[in-house]
């Protein structure tokens, strides 16, 4: 059996890191805070040098927590952040572009004759959502100096002086063959990047290089993808399990198994994770704004935080006729509208915050709902719970709705910080080749179980609202 290992999931809003020991679980962890500028024009940017910053104070606080040594490094990353850099000395050329950014629509509107064939090479929409659209607009409008890729290879980078990506992460840039988990020339071509020196595709358990940004030199041997590695540490790993992941934004992922899946229904279909040369893929759909909404309800002072979701929602027995469809960055699946704003709409005299904050949770949960749906029509067959995890699943309010319109169990994860879970699993996996996958991973079990209770006619009503309110944003009828 392995020692403890360091795993690190640097994130959008900050680096959470952990100390992991096989049998005593979770023995240290600390966090970073990172600080991405929200421009007008949906541009979402951040400095490198904080991402980095958040990595290395986030592991070394963590190590000093837990007061003893490990013996590997496992690094979940963003996915669709972008940013382009200098190979020989590591300094970045431009800001990080997050993943929320939306700066690249113009660029996709003038790509739109490819999306078909996009879809079906690489299993992703053609939306600035993936990485490859940020990457072309960089190149067109910024610099076409040094390399261009996702900000784990960068870090990495950083880290060890290694050139690579994970299948998964690849899986993200909308420039990976989703048949061959290689890089597709015919993807690169519709994005102008044909010549680009892009990082060596690695499986996710792999011993990368060394490191001594945490002090002695450690092997770096897990790189993972934040949404799949969380899905990994819920141990959805059998076709037709699911997850929802609800940290800034809710990320619905379904296991498919060993052949890759292109959904007719919106959804994303991508690489889950790549382990001792094996595949697995699975759907996945997105709400672009979950604890960001939340955020910008704090902002407003209608509450005063996450925390205060069931105290001031609990006030009111229901939305009080209230519909909230959280666009706040557009929406992604199943709709890929990222032009679309949000709406707040049957607001009356007698509304109070109470009924804002359950709008909020219906609408988070009536979205995750519409994804739940979409899965169950790409596979045929309805799911039957969801494993859930993130900051977001503690307020039962939210946690409620989500069981209520989706008509099934919700199992929230006892163990928090799934994602750097599922990465401290596969750093130990890239350290010891003998280990399974499950022996690999911390047993699951759910702290809670939410089942459904509302009245099927009251469930019926609230998502056809919701979907009636989504069809006049779209303005075209339907939803």
């Amino acid at each position: 059996m392995t020692g403890p290992v360091l795993a690190v999931d640097q994130g959008t809003s900050g680096t959470k890191a952990l100390v992991l020991c096989p049998v005593r679980g979770v023995i240290g962890s600390a966090s970073a805070a990172v600080r991405p500028r929200y421009l007008p024009g949906g541009r979402v940017e951040v400095d490198p040098a904080e991402l980095l910053r958040s990595v290395v104070d986030a592991g070394r606080a963590a190590l000093a927590a837990a007061g003893e040594p490990v013996v590997a490094v496992g690094l979940a990353n963003q996915g669709e952040t972008v940013l382009a850099w200098d190979p020989a000395d590591g300094e970045p050329l431009t800001d990080a572009i997050v993943w929320q950014d939306r700066r690249a629509e113009p660029l996709c509107t003038e790509l739109g004759a490819y999306a078909a064939s996009l879809r079906e090479w690489t299993g992703l929409p053609l939306d600035p959502y993936f990485a490859a659209p940020k990457m072309a607009w960089i190149r067109r409008n910024l610099t076409r100096r040094g390399v261009v890729t996702t900000s784990d290879v960068w870090l990495v980078h950083r880290l060890t002086g290694a050139f690579v990506t994970d299948a998964a992460t690849a899986g993200r840039t909308q420039l990976l063959d989703l048949d061959t988990v290689g890089w597709s020339d015919r993807a690169l071509d519709v994005f102008d990047l044909t010549g680009e020196r892009l990082p060596e595709i690695v499986d996710a358990d792999t011993h990368v290089g060394t490191t001594t940004a945490f002090g002695p030199p450690l092997p770096l041997t897990g790189l993972l993808v934040d949404q799949q590695a969380a899905l990994l540490a819920q141990h959805v790993t059998e076709p037709g399990t699911a997850k929802c992941t609800y940290g800034t934004g809710a990320f619905l992922l379904a296991q498919t198994g060993p052949l890759p899946r292109r959904s007719a229904t919106g959804l994303v279909g991508c690489v889950a994770w790549r382990l001792a040369g094996r595949t697995s893929y699975c759907l996945d759909g997105q709400v672009y704004t979950a604890a960001s909404a939340v955020r910008w309800l704090t902002e407003l002072g209608v509450i005063s935080g996450a925390e205060d979701i069931d105290v001031v929602g609990g006030g009111a027995p229901d939305a009080g006729g209230v519909t909230f469809v959280p666009a706040l960055a557009g929406l992604a699946a199943p709709w890929w509208r990222g032009d679309v704003r949000g709406s707040v709409t049957g607001l009356g005299l007698d509304t109070t915050a109470g009924h804002l904050v359950r709008a909020l949770c219906d609408g988070i949960a009536a979205q995750v709902a519409e994804l739940a749906d979409a899965v169950a029509a790409d596979l045929g067959t309805p799911l039957a719970a969801l494993r859930v995890d993130g900051g977001l699943t503690r307020s039962a309010l939210l946690m409620q709705a989500q069981a209520d319109l989706l008509g099934i169990p919700v199992e929230v994860s006892a163990l928090p910080d799934a994602t750097a879970l599922g990465v401290g699993a596969v750093a130990r996996l890239g350290l010891d080749a003998s280990l399974t996958v499950p022996e690999a991973l911390p047993a699951w079990k759910p702290s809670a179980v939410y089942e459904p209770r509302a009245d099927a006619g009251q469930v019926a009503e609230r998502r056809a609202r919701f979907r009636t309110a989504v069809s006049a944003l779209l303005g075209d009828g339907a939803a």
